[in-house]
């Protein structure tokens, strides 16, 4: 049954990461090639780890990774619904909004996705955790717009935030991959910290 279970998340781009296909809560990972693992085995991933940790210290959660590589915020809230049905998730990590700000895509419009992400997240009684994101200083005052962003909507949302999910690592040239914009597996326990310090407090 489990090994069923695996095959249908596959064929759905979604990937159970639980210990256990009878967990009583899930938690989504909704993010882009950050979350998905590109690069590296996905059980190597950050949302891979958080799976183990929940089983570590005896949370009843699964973990379904339904993060894309090259995913926008805009193509996050085109697949929210549809994810959230099939799903049922407690808890909602978003950790979009990389791929909007490297292609320097309009704030404003990351913003609503966002926002109407957590939406819709919220109104299906999950719980909703905004994982914020940061740009090179290249990018000017772009790039102060766009971190601010994921605090405006985690305020506006009443959502929690994780304020950086590269923290301690995007400044160590050596933990990135040759491409110089995807961690390496060495990089995702730390990844995982990130998360952790806003998603602790959701865990009931």
């Amino acid at each position: 049954m489990l090994r069923f279970l695996k095959f249908a998340c596959l064929l759905l781009g979604s990937t159970l990461l639980a210990p256990s296909a009878h967990a009583a809560k899930t938690i989504l990972v909704f993010g882009d090639s950050l979350s998905a693992g590109y690069g590296i085995r996905r059980d190597a991933a950050w949302p891979a780890l958080l799976a183990q940790r929940l089983q570590e210290k005896k949370f009843d959660y699964s973990v379904i990774n339904a993060s894309i590589s090259g995913e926008t915020t805009a193509g996050g809230r085109a697949r929210i619904d549809a994810a959230l049905a099939r799903h049922a998730p407690q808890v909602v990590i978003v950790a979009l909004g990389a791929n909007d700000g490297l292609r320097g895509l309009p704030l404003a419009a990351m913003r609503d996705n966002l926002a109407a992400i957590a939406g819709s997240a919220q109104k299906n009684k999950a719980q909703v955790l905004i994982v914020g994101q940061r740009l090179p200083p290249n990018y000017g005052t772009y790039a102060a717009q766009f971190a601010d962003a994921f605090g405006d909507v985690a305020k506006l949302k009443k959502a929690a935030l994780a304020d950086f999910l590269l923290d301690g690592v995007a400044s160590d040239p050596a933990l990135f991959q040759p491409d110089n914009l995807h961690p390496t597996a060495e990089a995702q326990p730390r990844l995982l910290d990130n998360v952790w310090r806003g998603l602790a407090p959701l865990l009931k």
